[in-house]
């Protein structure tokens, strides 16, 4: 019995492996998912592939840790300070547009192709989610809340730290969970289009560029998406954990 979770899955491997072996296209480029999952158990073994994986892996966080350190802060000023949101706002919804797979050369000629690169844009690409997250969080910050605090004395750093980053703190958990899949998918891009960095996307970029080693290519991009969902898992089980007052009940969901 597949689980109800995985029915999507089961179900993509299935029309994926049947247009394979039809020939609906052609089966040197889509290798089905019967020789790539094995190919993928393989690579697991290599230690070549392990460094690379724990490249991205280890860019990818780093990534998120600096973008909630800079978007959290920048998100309770921009949401408790009227004028500071006011005079920034226009700057920020010009920024978050751009993407971060668009500033790839300028940032490789700027900074070059090492581990740095890949991890300042996946900071740029990451810090959006987190910081909407926390100002619209302090928009629903109960007025009550503040007002109590404040009678008791409370300064205007105390309330930020007590009261309002507290109500935030699920909202930004929830921005973190988007930004992982985010920042994930852009340090694999720097590493598969700028080059030069250790990573799931120089591995790419080097199995496909012969075109003999689909099977290959397919097995990392899996292995991709497995990490982004083994990420998401663990964030929401988290969040229901510290928040099971704001997680929606499984009959919701």
């Amino acid at each position: 019995m597949v689980p109800p979770g995985l029915v999507g899955v089961v179900g993509l491997f299935a029309v994926w492996e049947l247009a394979s072996r039809t020939d609906l296209v052609p089966s040197n480029y889509l290798v089905p998912p019967s020789v790539v999952l094995p190919t993928m158990v393989g690579l697991l073994g290599d230690a070549e592939f392990l460094r690379a994986l724990i490249a991205t892996t280890l860019a990818t966080l780093i990534a998120v840790v600096i973008a909630v350190c800079v978007a959290v802060p920048a998100g309770l000023l921009l949401g408790s300070v009227s004028a500071v949101r006011r005079a920034a706002m226009t700057l920020v919804e010009f920024l978050r547009p751009i993407p971060s797979v668009a500033l790839i050369p300028l940032a490789a000629m700027t900074f070059g192709t090492g581990p740095d690169t890949k991890i300042i844009l996946a900071v740029y690409a990451a810090v959006w989610p987190i910081l909407f997250n926390t100002i619209y969080a302090l928009d629903e910050l109960d007025p009550l809340h503040v007002d109590t605090a404040r009678a008791f004395g409370t300064s205007r750093v105390g309330v930020l730290g007590r009261v309002a980053l507290p109500s935030a703190a699920p909202f930004v958990l929830t921005g973190v969970r988007l930004s992982t899949a985010m920042a994930l998918a852009v340090v694999i891009s720097a590493e598969l289009f700028a080059g030069g960095s250790l990573g799931i996307g120089q591995f790419i970029m080097l199995a496909g560029s012969g075109g003999a080693y689909m099977d290959q290519v397919l097995a990392a991009t899996v292995l991709a998406g497995l990490i982004g969902y083994a990420a998401n898992a663990g964030l929401e089980r988290l969040h229901r954990r510290l928040f099971f007052w704001t997680a929606p009940k499984e009959a919701d969901r």
